[in-house]
């Protein structure tokens, strides 16, 4: 598989949200706005970036048994990163955030491709890799988010495109993250299909 290709996959064939339906806690949980999926879905890429390169640079260095374990370590690292500089210079996001910033280390997006691409491939590769699915991950976030936002409040980012009483609170609320992935992995699948 070609450079390119390998980027692509986490748009379309293997997206982490809409095909292979992983980290559903994140993307439930913080995409009420567009904002908060966007930022969750960057400091998730970050991550997933770093992680796969520090990865792949120590895969030879690294016994079997501890494998996962050392894993987890290496991308707990990049997740305290993204955290302090998330709380040191978007105080506002880091509060909307909350507790899912921290989970992004059992995230198994993140795991995942550190296991399964990162830990058998070279730097480079991993680092596309890693490039990829986290801009795909963020993608599918935005769009959540958007929806949501949309639907739920008449705005996107934060600009008005209608009144707010016209909009549907149940989906500012949890349900109706349920509802806006549920339509819009049918819309993708729809899509592939054609």
């Amino acid at each position: 598989m070609n450079q390119k290709e390998n980027f692509l996959k986490g748009f379309f064939k293997e997206n982490a949200v809409f095909t292979l339906l992983l980290g559903m806690c994140p993307t439930l949980g913080v995409t009420s706005s567009a904002i908060n999926g966007l930022g969750m879905g960057l400091a998730t890429t970050f991550v997933l970036v770093m992680s796969n390169i520090v990865v792949s640079l120590v895969k030879d260095m690294i016994p079997d048994k501890v494998r996962i374990p050392a894993f987890i370590v290496i991308i707990a690292s990049f997740v305290t990163v993204v955290e302090l500089l998330m709380q040191a210079y978007l105080p506002s996001l880091f509060e909307s955030l909350g507790l899912f910033i921290p989970l992004i280390v059992v995230n198994c997006v993140v795991l995942g491709r550190a296991e399964a691409f990162a830990s058998k491939n070279n730097p480079l590769s991993s680092m596309i890799d890693g490039l990829g699915m986290g801009l795909g991950f963020a993608m599918a976030l935005t769009m959540l988010g958007s929806v949501r936002e949309f639907l739920g409040s008449g705005k996107i980012f934060d600009m008005v495109v209608f009144p707010e009483q016209y909009g549907m609170l149940v989906f500012v609320l949890a349900p109706g993250a349920f509802i806006a992935l549920a339509y819009l992995i049918a819309i993708i699948d729809k899509l592939k299909k054609a």
